[in-house]
C-alpha cells in the first residue's frame, strides 16, 4: 500500500510532506500543480500524513470516495 496527495493540494503545494519523507518519493516540478507520491517509491511510513496543512494526503485505503481518481493519476505521474 501507499500514501496518495489528493485534490486539496492543488494550488497549495506546501512542501512539509517533502521535508520529512525519508525516503524522498514525494515529488512534482514548479509547473506542476501539486505533489504527487511515487507509489513504487513510498514505503507506507505515514511520516507525510500528518504534516500536510490542507489534509490531502491519505494512505490509499483511506483515500476519499469523491477523491479516488488522484490513486490512479499519482501513479500515472511517474510512468511519464
Amino acid at each position: 500500500m501507499t500514501y496518495v496527495i489528493t485534490e486539496p493540494c492543488i494550488g497549495v503545494k506546501d512542501a512539509s510532506c517533502v521535508d520529512v519523507c525519508p525516503v524522498d518519493c514525494i515529488h512534482a516540478t514548479d509547473d506542476d500543480p501539486q505533489y504527487y507520491i511515487d507509489p513504487d517509491e513510498c514505503i507506507d511510513c505515514g511520516a507525510c500524513e500528518p504534516e500536510c496543512p490542507v489534509t490531502a494526503i491519505f494512505a490509499e485505503d483511506a483515500v476519499p470516495d469523491d477523491q479516488q481518481q488522484y490513486i490512479q493519476i499519482n501513479a500515472d505521474y511517474f510512468k511519464q
